[in-house]
Formats: structure tokens, C-alpha cells, sequence
């Protein structure tokens, strides 16, 4: 076969082999979340804690694509770290808010696509009760985390955008959730049975916010997980970290 053959030939298989590269799937990434049992467990003296599920509606609207799924998520959180340990009386933990949004900024151009903002906010409440059912206390933690994609026309770009905002919305919430328990409902925490040094997976314990110092000596705590280029609110006190917003109150019923 003479050279001008095989370079004809040659020839008519490029187009076909770039075709069959650009055809092959994207890699999926891997689940970041992997929940939230290996963070310190957080005991409270009642006698039984129900986890409501979230309803449906504004608080807890989540845009497509969503890996990780925010109401799912903080659900999640205070079935893993909640746990009743007292002989008396109840709680209950509430997913007020838990929602993704994605908004266009701007038009798509001929050749471009308009860069794409995610937030992510998440509130969650949990409420001691009385025998008579009547809310004797409670603690609430506020987050929100927003992101901006420069290129969303990137294959994935969106899901892996989405799936590390919600991650790291969740890291937020369990340090700002832990935080307000030990400030609001100490009174209601038990400490760790003695045995507990034979746990078979490892414990952190987490600060709070902004200087985030841990409330019990901790073993060590984790590093604070890195987040990407964002916009982001204003801190709401000083110190604290320039992605989340807090709040946390509580409150005495007669």
C-alpha cells in the first residue's frame, strides 16, 4: 500500500475517531457526603427525638442538577447526630429551610454561556418539650453558601458545582448546629458514657463559629474544608467565616 493510500485512509478515520471520543460519558465523581456519624454524637436528656420530615414548598426547593440533595441532607444529619439518652420527656428536630437554587447572571452569548449562581441555605430547629407537649426550649443554626460557575457549559460542571456548595453547606451546618446545642440547650446535653473511648470509628468534635473554640476538649479538631471562588454575604459578626450567616436563640414557654 503505497504512503498516499494510507494517507487517505487515515484520512477518513479521524473524523470517526474523534466522534467516538466525544461520545464517551463524562467521569461521574464520587459521593462527598458520606454522613455525618463519624462527628461527635450529640446526647440529649429526653426520652425520645423524632426527625420531621421536610415538607414541600419554597423552604426546601431544590434546582436540577442536584447530587446531593439539601432537605435529604440536613434530615440526615439529626437522624446521626441526635440521640435520646435521658428517661423523660421529648424532642424534636425540624428542617425549616433547605434549598438550591440556580439563577442565570445574564444572557448567552453566540460562542459563550452566561455564568450560573448557586445558593445553598439551610435552617433546622431543635425543640425540648414538656410531658403536656409544650415547647419548653430550643436552639436553631442558620447557614447559607452561594457559588458562581463561570463556565457551565463544561460537561458536569453544574452537577460537580452543586455537590460541593451542598458539602460544604453541610460542614457549616454541623459546627454552626453544634454550636447553638452547647450554647442554648446545655441544660439538655449529656456527656459521652465513659465506655465511649471504644467507639470503633473516629469521633470530632467541632467548634463554633468564627473562632469556632471547642466547647469540651476535643481530640483534634478537623480543618475548616476549603471552599471555591464565591460571592458571599457579609459576615455577621467579626470573626466569623465570610460563608455563613447564624442565628441561634432561645426561648422559655410558661
Amino acid at each position: 500500500m503505497t504512503s498516499r493510500a494510507l494517507s487517505r485512509r487515515a484520512t477518513f478515520l479521524l473524523p470517526a475517531l474523534v466522534a467516538a471520543c466525544a461520545s464517551e460519558p463524562p467521569p461521574t465523581p464520587r459521593p462527598l457526603v458520606a454522613g455525618y456519624a463519624h462527628l461527635t454524637p450529640l446526647r440529649l436528656n429526653v426520652l425520645d427525638i423524632e426527625v420531621m420530615t421536610p415538607g414541600i414548598g419554597p423552604a426546601t426547593r431544590v434546582d436540577e442538577p442536584a447530587p446531593l440533595r439539601p432537605p435529604e441532607e440536613v434530615a440526615r444529619m439529626g437522624r446521626e447526630r441526635l440521640f435520646a439518652d435521658g428517661t423523660t420527656g421529648r424532642a424534636r428536630f425540624l428542617v425549616e429551610q433547605a434549598s438550591l437554587l440556580r439563577e442565570k447572571l445574564g444572557e448567552d452569548g453566540i460562542f459563550t454561556t452566561a455564568p450560573e449562581r448557586f445558593t445553598c441555605a439551610l435552617r433546622c430547629r431543635v425543640e425540648i418539650l414538656g410531658s403536656d407537649g409544650r415547647r419548653v426550649a430550643f436552639a436553631a443554626a442558620e447557614v447559607r453558601r452561594i457559588f458562581t460557575l463561570g463556565d457551565p457549559s463544561e460537561s458536569g460542571a453544574r452537577a460537580r458545582a452543586a455537590e460541593t456548595l451542598v458539602r460544604n453547606a453541610m460542614d457549616d451546618l454541623n459546627v454552626e448546629f453544634e454550636f447553638q446545642l452547647r450554647q442554648n440547650l446545655r441544660d439538655w446535653l449529656r456527656a459521652a458514657p465513659s465506655g465511649a473511648g471504644s467507639a470503633p470509628i473516629e469521633r470530632e468534635d467541632l467548634g463554633g463559629p468564627g473562632t469556632r473554640p471547642a466547647p469540651a476538649p476535643p481530640a483534634a479538631a478537623a480543618p475548616a474544608p476549603s471552599a471555591p471562588t464565591t460571592s458571599v454575604l457579609t459576615p455577621t459578626q467579626p470573626g466569623a467565616s465570610p460563608f455563613t450567616q447564624s442565628l441561634g436563640t432561645m426561648r422559655v414557654t410558661p
